[in-house]
């Protein structure tokens, strides 16, 4: 069962990783089409870039790093920022600000939460 499993998880990251790859190329043909490169669109291949990245990463350990999908969004959620219309609600601004702050914060929680710096003994002991 595990393998049937597997298997259906690596099909689904080949998928992903084909999906990705072509949103890309039809992202750089109508950026080629139209003739106008803006930042909106090099955040977005940002996105697929590391889209790309994570598969990579899951193809080669076999396990997702929770800093992939948080880096993604952080991007994503720049994006959002950017192409925000001059008209929305200053107030949707200040969320999404926020909703960078705290994931970029968690994403320094979670790169840290084994360093040597802060000194934490993750052993497990078996005393009670």
């Amino acid at each position: 069962m595990n393998a049937t499993i597997r298997n259906i998880q690596l099909v689904a990251v080949v998928f992903v990783l084909f999906a990705t790859i072509i949103a890309f190329v039809l992202e750089v043909k109508e950026m080629y089409v139209n003739q106008t490169i803006s930042l909106a669109d090099l955040l977005l291949m940002f996105i697929y870039i590391e889209v790309i990245g994570l598969v990579r990463s899951y193809w080669e350990t076999r396990s997702v790093r929770i800093t992939y999908p948080m880096v993604i969004a952080i991007t994503a959620l720049a994006r959002y920022i950017i192409l925000q219309d001059k008209n929305d609600d200053p107030a949707t601004l200040v969320y999404i600000s926020s909703a960078i702050l705290i994931v970029a914060a968690a994403t320094v929680i979670i790169r840290f939460r084994n360093s040597k710096y802060l000194k934490l003994d993750n052993s497990k002991s078996n005393e009670l």
